[in-house]
């Protein structure tokens, strides 16, 4: 754990022990690469501009990284986003962020399948990846006390969004659909919408209700950890798992290139 390539202070995890503001990005590198690193980097643009009133010079950004890896080339790499003057006291501060890299293995996939319990839930600035993991958390841990693997969220007009720590796509014979609503964007779900031609399938977004489910014959969840699970049910709605399809959703996230740090 590095904060600007340096170790934290005292101060430093004193903040993060009692101030949860902030955001994130995570991914694994492999062979020095990363898959969809743009999309991560603008991610961190966006959050820091949004939360801090400052952006981060994208150089200093990779220079962290690259610190924070050494000579590792095949890790988990976590990047945070935070500042010890924003707090309950000053909630209005602009300032540039710091940066909080944080090196890990590779963790593996969620889960092989997943049955899914829909819960009515709207994430707190859900068009960013924040520090609020409570959320995420209790919603993970009412639905599998109720029996299910992860939480869905559907919103309160009904539509859903996506899950607890991840994105939700439904299919249709060769299409996925992507629920139209406010959510994450995530950068698994734009991998595989980019690889979907070379994999005989397309894209399209639209609103989705629970009441729509039965129109689908299959889902899957995915994320930079999970590149597409299967979903066995989500509530009381069972679907099919196709192994060959699941496997093209695979090779198209696959096929985008590592990019280099």
């Amino acid at each position: 754990m590095l904060i600007n390539g340096l170790a934290p202070t005292v101060d430093d995890l004193t903040y993060f022990a009692t101030t949860n503001y902030g955001a994130y990005t995570s991914f694994r590198v492999e062979a020095g690469g990363v898959r969809g690193l743009d999309l991560h980097l603008a991610r961190l643009d966006a959050s820091a501009s949004a939360l801090f009133g400052d952006l981060l010079p994208e150089d200093d950004v990779r220079g962290f990284m690259r610190t924070a890896l050494g000579d590792q080339t095949d890790a988990w790499l976590r990047i945070g986003l935070f500042s010890p003057d924003i707090w309950a006291r000053t909630p209005d501060v602009v300032v540039r962020p710091r940066v909080l890299t944080t090196v890990s293995p590779p963790p593996p996939p969620l889960a092989s399948a997943m049955r899914l319990r829909p819960q009515t839930h709207a994430r707190l600035l859900p068009e960013h990846k924040h520090t609020a993991t409570i959320e995420a958390i209790h919603a993970r841990r009412t639905a599998r006390k109720a029996g299910f693997d992860d939480a869905l969220y559907v919103n309160g007009d009904g539509l859903i969004s996506e899950g607890s720590l991840w994105n939700i796509g439904l299919l249709s014979g060769g299409t996925v659909v992507w629920p139209q609503a406010p959510m994450l964007a995530g950068v698994a779900q734009a991998l595989i919408a980019q690889g979907l031609t070379g994999q005989g399938m397309k894209a399209e977004t639209r609103p989705i209700r629970i009441s729509d489910l039965s129109a689908f014959d299959g889902a899957f969840i995915c994320n930079s950890a999970t590149p597409a699970c299967a979903v066995t049910a989500i509530g009381d709605v069972a679907f099919n798992v196709d192994e060959a399809r699941l496997n093209r959703l695979r090779a198209a996230w696959a096929s985008a290139p590592l990019q280099p740090i």
